[in-house]
């Protein structure tokens, strides 16, 4: 699809739509779900036992392709959580699979297919025993988790943080550090205490003025759209569109 060819209206039963399914089959799944929060596709979000909690202007943004995977396990009475503080935003792919533990702080950001696992899910030398070892993974504010990075046991990640694109990370990692590779080793740090740091808790600072801009901006891109104009565009594509 070159462009968005659905009229507003179309576009805003969508969305609530899309709200509707996250009231009605997520948020009773959910030990917590909190306001001004955006699930795309929200069939595609797969939520798997309890204590899974997520915070005020969450962003989940799924594909038919990329499902996002929530997952808490209980063995022998060991149970995990997963707890997504406010304004995080998780991408398509993204899985989280906890049995002790996994905590992300305001404003962090999850990659496409990013994996963060608390668990070895087996015994080294037991493989028939499930769970394995495990301990809790922490994220402090302003994390950002590159595309298919993986985050193991027991890492605790610093504010602002930054993992690249496909590392492996097995130790903590400190505030202000970029890491990459695998095993993830440190190649920057942000130490320029002059240079404003933004935020997505700057971004949602006022949840209803961001609301109407957005829908201003909307309005203003959708505005040659119509709704019949949408309908042939799935039914009968031409070139171009």
């Amino acid at each position: 699809m070159r462009r968005d060819h659905r009229s507003y209206f179309i576009k805003r039963l969508q969305h609530r739509f899309e709200q509707r399914w996250v009231e009605h089959f997520l948020r009773p799944q959910l030990d917590a779900l909190g306001p001004a929060y955006r699930i795309m596709k929200p069939w595609n979000l797969k939520l798997y036992g309890p204590n899974i909690r997520l915070g005020s202007c969450v962003h989940v943004v799924t594909t038919p392709d990329r499902p996002v995977g929530l997952s808490v396990w209980e063995y022998q009475g060991q149970v995990g959580a997963i707890d997504v503080g406010d304004y995080c935003l998780l991408c398509p792919g993204v899985r989280l699979d906890s049995a002790s533990g996994i905590r992300l702080g305001q404003g962090c950001m999850l990659a496409a297919g990013a994996y963060l696992t608390d668990a070895d899910w087996h015994d080294l030398y037991d493989r028939t025993r499930p769970i394995g070892t495990t301990r809790e993974i922490v994220l402090e504010d302003n994390v950002w988790v590159g595309d298919r990075a993986t985050l193991c046991k027991g890492v605790h990640i610093g504010e602002n943080a930054i993992i690249a694109a496909g590392a492996v990370v097995t130790h903590d990692v400190a505030a202000n550090v970029v890491v990459a590779g695998n095993p993830a080793r440190p190649v920057k740090t942000l130490d320029d205490p002059d240079r404003p740091r933004v935020t997505r808790a700057n971004l949602f600072a006022d949840p209803a003025a961001l609301a109407e801009e957005m829908d201003r901006l909307e309005r203003y891109l959708l505005g040659g759209n119509t709704t019949l104009g949408w309908l042939r565009n799935l039914l009968w594509p031409r070139q171009g569109d």
